[in-house]
């Protein structure tokens, strides 16, 4: 069973539109600073192999639980999950909230798409650089057309059920779900753990978040600092061709295939991820964090 990590600063935060947020920080206070978006129906917690790791401690690596999610506020008004402003908006007001000075920003899956509505509004000029993780720069209906069907082919990463009001059924979705995000599945402690965050997600909300449609490569293209793209070979959420996309849209990408991983690459291979990761930030930050 992975660790379970333990905050040293705990925070709710108005993002946009008045929406509570909910933070938590982990390693060094004051460490050059990593910040952590999560994916569809997940919560900070995804990241429990970074927060925890001896690579990363000189890092102050912040997480917080994306609206909707985890311990965040849950409106229900659908406007409130539209467009680049609230999801965008909202990692602003974390940066702003916490003083974060030139992050790097790291997003996975969904949270990939969170990071590049901040990229489309705000671009890149206040982070040191970002991580798109098992993501793209697009979604809905602009993905490519061969990773679109390949999606579709797939029932349990479509994950119907998920949006269900009935338990039963939202239950074994969401199990069936969160397996088809592993290559390497999670022990049975830490899967329980998944489950129990990713209920947190009410079945409206889950809807509600993930039928975008949305073209972020002119934002991708107009970035003027490094980004770190890592892809999982056996990946099943995210296909390859959206992984060849972000290589190739992001104007500084340096791409990295995790062979033995899918969608979660930081969690099933966490000792080469966090090497990695702290290899990258430590060249941006310019060597700060050790």
């Amino acid at each position: 069973m992975t660790k379970r990590p333990a905050p040293f600063a705990t925070h709710l935060i108005s993002g946009y539109g008045g929406c509570p947020i909910s933070v938590a920080e982990y390693g060094t206070p004051d460490g050059p600073p990593i910040l952590f978006v999560h994916g569809w129906s997940q919560a900070h917690l995804s990241f429990a192999r970074q927060f925890t790791s001896p690579a990363l401690a000189g890092f102050r690596m912040v997480g917080f639980d994306l609206r909707g999610h985890g311990a965040s506020g849950k409106p229900t008004d659908p406007e409130a999950y539209a467009g680049s402003a609230p999801w965008g908006g909202d990692i602003a007001a974390v940066i702003e909230a916490l003083s974060l000075s030139r992050p790097l920003l790291l997003g996975w899956s969904m949270g990939g798409k969170a990071l590049c509505d901040y990229l489309a509004l705000h671009g890149d000029a206040a982070l040191s650089g970002t991580a798109m993780i098992g993501t793209g720069p697009t979604s809905g209906k602009y993905i490519p057309p061969e990773a679109r069907e390949l999606r579709m082919a797939d029932p349990d990463v479509l994950a119907k059920g998920m949006l269900s009001e009935v338990l039963a059924e939202n239950l074994s979705a969401t199990e069936a779900f969160l397996h088809a995000c592993f290559h390497q599945q999670p022990a049975a402690e830490d899967f329980a753990a998944m489950m129990g965050f990713n209920m947190m997600c009410p079945p409206e909300i889950r809807g509600q978040t993930r039928q975008r449609h949305a073209d972020y490569r002119p934002a991708a293209r107009a970035t003027q600092h490094p980004c770190l793209v890592v892809w999982g070979a056996h990946e099943r959420v995210m296909p390859k061709p959206i992984f060849d996309e972000c290589a190739d849209e992001f104007a500084h990408a340096e791409a990295h295939v995790f062979e033995h991983s899918g969608h979660a690459p930081f969690w099933e291979e966490p000792e080469r991820f966090n090497a990695l990761l702290a290899a990258f930030a430590t060249r941006l930050f310019g060597g700060a964090s050790t």
